[in-house]
C-alpha cells in the first residue's frame, strides 16, 4: 500500500505543496505511521529525473538510490545507541556549507530527533533561522513532548496518525484472529513493528499473563504477585517491558477500568525513572 493509502490528508497537503512549489525548509513529522517513508518521498521530490504531476516516479536512478539510503545529496541520521552525538550534526551542519553532488539541492532527514543532545539539538537551531535556499531538513520523532520547544516552534509540524483499520487488515491477512490482529494494531506503531508482534514467539504468554495479573488487581492479590513474576521472567529487555506497558494500557482500557489505567502509567514513569519493571508491577499491586 501506497502514501496515498497510508496517509491519505497528509499525501494530499504535500502534493498541493509540491504542485505550488512550496516546500518549506524545516518540518517535523510526529508519528511513525509512514512519516520516514513521507521524508524519503519528499527527498526524490527534489531528485527525481521523471516527475508526473510533481510527484515523484519512485523508479527512476536517483529515486532508487534515495530508498535504499545511497545517494549522496540525501543524509539519513539516526542515533546510536539512544543518542544522536554533538558531533553527528556538527558534522551534518558541514555538509550544508557544501554545495550538492548531484544538482544544488540536499535533504537531510533525521529520525529520533527527540534523541539528540541538547547541545545536538541547539546546533541546529543555526540551520533552521538561517536556511539556505536548496536545503530541506526534515525531524521524525515518536514523542513530540521530547523535541525543545525552540526547534518546533521553527518547524512546520505535521502530525502522522496511525491506521489502525491498515494494521488491521493487514494482520488479517497473514492469518491471525480477528482479536489477536486488533489487540497487534492497538500497540504497534507502525506495519513494520505490528508485523514483528505477529511473529513474536511469547506475545500470547504474555497476553495470557497480562489478563490473569489484571484479574487479579480487581479480587485476588496473590494471583497478580504470581503473574508479576511470571511477567518479569517473560519481558526480560527493554522493549518487551514496554510492550507490557502497552498491553496493559490497551487491555484496561477495553476493559473500562481507568482507575487501573492511571497505575499504569505511574508504574512507567517509575519504569523510566530506572525502578525495576518487578518493582513497578509489584507496586501496582500493592496500591
Amino acid at each position: 500500500m501506497d502514501l496515498a493509502d497510508l496517509q491519505p490528508k497528509i499525501f494530499q497537503e504535500f502534493h498541493h505543496i509540491l504542485q505550488a512549489d512550496r516546500l518549506s525548509h524545516a518540518y517535523l513529522f510526529s508519528g511513525n505511521f509512514a512519516s520516514y517513508e513521507m521524508a524519503i518521498f519528499l527527498a526524490q521530490s527534489q531528485f527525481c529525473e521523471n516527475l508526473q504531476d510533481s510527484l515523484p516516479c519512485g523508479h527512476c536512478r536517483e529515486c532508487r538510490l534515495i530508498a535504499e539510503r545511497d545517494f549522496s545529496d540525501v543524509k539519513v541520521i539516526e542515533p546510536q545507541g539512544n543518542v544522536i552525538k554533538t558531533d553527528t550534526i556538527r558534522e551534518l551542519l558541514r555538509d550544508f556549507s557544501r554545495s550538492g553532488f548531484e544538482g544544488q539541492s540536499q535533504v537531510f532527514i533525521i529520525r529520533d530527533s527527540d534523541k539528540m543532545h541538547v547541545n545536538a539539538a541547539n546546533s541546529l537551531l543555526k540551520f533552521i533561522e538561517e536556511p539556505q535556499s536548496s536545503s530541506y531538513m526534515i525531524l521524525l520523532t515518536s514523542d513530540e513532548s521530547k523535541v525543545l520547544a525552540t526547534i518546533k516552534s521553527r518547524c512546520q509540524i505535521f502530525r502522522f496518525p496511525k491506521n489502525q483499520a491498515y494494521l488491521e487488515n493487514l494482520l488479517e491477512q497473514k492469518g491471525l484472529l480477528k482479536s489477536k490482529a486488533s489487540l497487534i494494531a492497538a500497540v504497534a506503531d507502525d506495519e513494520a513493528s505490528a508485523l514483528s508482534l505477529a511473529d513474536l514467539s511469547k506475545f500470547d504468554d504474555l497476553c495470557r499473563s497480562l489478563e490473569k495479573f489484571i484479574a487479579g488487581l480487581a479480587k485476588d492479590p496473590v494471583q497478580a504477585f504470581l503473574q508479576v513474576t511470571r511477567l518479569a521472567s517473560l519481558a526480560i529487555d527493554k522493549p518487551e517491558q514496554d510492550l507490557v506497558f502497552k498491553l496493559l494500557l490497551v487491555l484496561l482500557g477495553r476493559a473500562q477500568k481507568p482507575s487501573q489505567v492511571s497505575k499504569v502509567y505511574q508504574a512507567r514513569q517509575m519504569w523510566l525513572s530506572n525502578v525495576s519493571f518487578q518493582n513497578v508491577l509489584e507496586y501496582m499491586v500493592l496500591k
